[in-house]
């Protein structure tokens, strides 16, 4: 029921996605009888892939937390969360209220043994034609080095459930590749992602996430919602600039058509949409955040993510990653004892 658009957006993303992938079923939560007036101007109805689940109440994307935690209990929002807490639902998906999802979702979930914070975490477009997973976007704004450390585990635990390596490149964003870089947090945090079993490449730099230097860029919340913000800031001013120049004049208009080919092609790979969803990494269950103006198409990209995660075995990854980190750190405990 979130987002800019609401079930006009998530019933069409919904009944595209079942047609291309036979092995999903969809749950769909909020007010029944606007999810229904959606499927029936779509020609649709509920079926045995299909079913709706209602909910009173939507939160909406100015609510206070105070509200969406407490004054909304039979919001979508809420009640998503609940399906998979009970099992009815392996994922939730939600292009609502960042914040209020995120408090939900931990009130509700809480999250996984070992881990002491959850991070939103998003794939970003690099130069080697594949994803450079960043986390955290900004759900954490002040970091200790053991969050940063837990960010990495869960970033390269993500990267091996959707993408298949077992062994993925972790990077620690800093300003500078040397060790001497960086205030105490990130230094300390280096030593622990040195000696954590990950495979540690060491400090990375902003420009590194689209040089596709590493798999995961592991940095704080703060950090990492400004880079992502500056780097949409850049993306929509290139685009804009680009159909500005070319459509100046009867020259520019001929070489648009000329170039356009490439255009698409350069516009097909940067497509915001194709990447969007971003998880909310360290739950007990799975829930992705879609970009509140999400097309259809855009929505459907985040609900394919989260059967990605489901398949992929996210969750049993965290865990067991997380356990078998801690009983090392349990076991040279007890040796130095």
């Amino acid at each position: 029921m979130g987002g800019d658009h609401g079930p006009h957006v998530t019933v069409k993303a919904a009944l595209e996605f079942l047609k291309q992938h036979g092995d999903v079923n969809i749950i769909l939560v909020g007010l029944k009888e606007a999810i229904e007036a959606e499927l029936k101007a779509l020609r649709a109805q509920p079926d045995n892939r299909l079913r709706i689940h209602h909910a009173s109440e939507v939160v909406t994307m100015d609510d206070p937390l105070t509200i969406a935690l407490r004054g909304k209990k039979d919001s979508s929002m809420r009640v998503s969360a609940e399906l998979v807490k009970r099992g009815e639902a392996d994922a939730a998906v939600s292009a609502g209220n960042t914040g209020a999802l995120m408090a939900v979702s931990r009130f509700v979930l809480k999250t996984l043994p070992g881990i002491e914070r959850p991070a939103i975490a998003t794939t970003l477009p690099n130069r080697n034609d594949g994803w450079t997973h960043v986390l955290d976007l900004g759900a954490n704004v002040d970091c200790t080095a053991e969050h940063l450390r837990q960010f990495g585990i869960m970033g390269a635990a993500l990267v091996a459930a959707v993408e298949h390596k077992e062994r993925p490149l972790v990077g620690l964003l800093n300003i500078g590749e040397e060790d001497i870089k960086g205030n105490e947090v990130v230094k300390q945090a280096a030593e622990l992602l040195k000696a954590s079993g990950l495979n540690f490449h060491g400090n990375v730099e902003g420009d590194d996430i689209y040089k596709g230097t590493v798999d995961v860029v592991v940095c704080d919340g703060f950090v990492g919602n400004v880079a992502l913000k500056a780097s949409e800031g850049l993306a929509k001013m290139i685009g804009d600039e680009l159909k500005r120049e070319f459509t100046r004049g009867p020259l520019s208009k001929l070489s648009a058509l000329i170039a356009m080919p490439v255009i698409k092609r350069f516009k097909k790979r940067f497509d915001p949409r194709r990447y969007n969803g971003a998880s909310l990494l360290g739950l007990r269950g799975i829930v992705i955040k879609s970009h509140g103006s999400a097309d259809a198409y855009a929505f459907r990209k985040a609900i394919e993510r989260a059967a990605e995660e489901v398949r992929g075995g996210l969750l049993r990854r965290i865990t067991e990653q997380v356990g078998a980190f801690h009983n090392g750190d349990e076991q040279e405990e007890g040796e130095a004892v």
